[in-house]
């Protein structure tokens, strides 16, 4: 079940009451779910007063696509994209507290101390770019720690697990404490649903999402039209809104303390709902 929680967001503690709703911004041309690509500044405005407007918590911004086949990113390119896609939103909304999808540490510490990002979310948990923990304590900003083994080009290929659930617990809880001993108080966890796991093993998770608690930190569930949900019903991702929303409803009831979603308004609307039953 839900439980409140606390982040320091920008040198504040803000309180949380309620499960939070992450909009996703892509700043690339190749992210899985194209209606989700934002590459000029009339669609990043419109994307981000629309997602403001249906009642976003948090933004999460990135310009580097994790889809297996994408095109590989150079650094240089990808703080491009963000510079662009941080000065659109933060000239629309100075406040919102906003997240960078990077698995680079010094992308991370350009959006963070340059661009004006809050919390980095990186899909590898600290396994691509050694320097991700130290970069992130210095910096003293909350930290979205994934679960991911190899990289978005490989990680389908990797998918033995005794217990699928209890083996990506135990790995979360080796990297939560290497970045509790270098001093990152605020980390929230995610899973990493449809990253280096089957379907089915997806679903394994989900069912088990509770056991998560026991990591002692807030839960990221991020399944907005992904392939568990095509795959199982032999849809495109366009079409795979009402599945999201399903599962979502699910997360809820498990405990998640985030919903990152392509679409803010019906995950709202999926939160008032759970709150007027919690």
């Amino acid at each position: 079940m839900f439980q409140p929680f606390s982040l320091n967001i920008g040198g504040e503690l803000r309180e949380y009451s309620r499960p939070q709703v992450m909009g996703i911004i892509n700043v690339t041309p190749d992210s899985f779910f194209k209606n989700s690509r934002t590459m000029d500044e009339d669609a990043l405005s419109s994307r981000i007063e629309k997602f403001i407007a249906d009642g976003a918590d948090f933004i999460d911004m990135g310009a580097y696509s994790s889809r297996p086949g994408a095109a590989d990113v150079d650094p240089a390119e990808e703080i491009a994209r963000l510079r662009v896609g941080m000065k659109v939103l933060r000239s629309i909304d100075p406040q919102i507290p906003v997240s960078i999808d990077t698995f680079r540490s010094e992308v991370a510490r350009v959006a963070i101390e340059e661009l004006g990002a809050n919390i980095v979310n990186d899909i590898s948990g600290g396994s691509l770019d050694q320097d991700m923990f130290r970069t992130v304590a210095r910096l003293k900003v909350p930290y979205i720690l994934m679960h991911m083994r190899g990289t978005p080009a490989t990680m389908q290929s990797l998918t033995d697990y005794s217990d699928v659930t209890a083996d990506v617990i135990a790995d979360l809880s080796v990297k939560l404490r290497e970045l509790h001993l270098l001093g990152v108080a605020d980390v929230v966890v995610d899973p990493g649903f449809g990253f280096s796991k089957t379907t089915e093993q997806n679903f394994e998770m989900m069912r088990n999402l509770q056991q998560f608690e026991v990591l002692g930190c807030p839960l990221l569930v991020g399944i907005s039209r992904k392939s568990m949900i095509t795959r199982t019903l032999d849809i495109d991702p366009a079409d795979a809104l009402a599945g999201t929303v399903a599962l979502d409803a699910f997360a809820l009831t498990q405990g998640a303390a985030f919903l990152r979603v392509h679409d803010v308004l019906e995950a709202v609307q999926t939160v008032k709902l759970f709150m007027k039953t919690f």
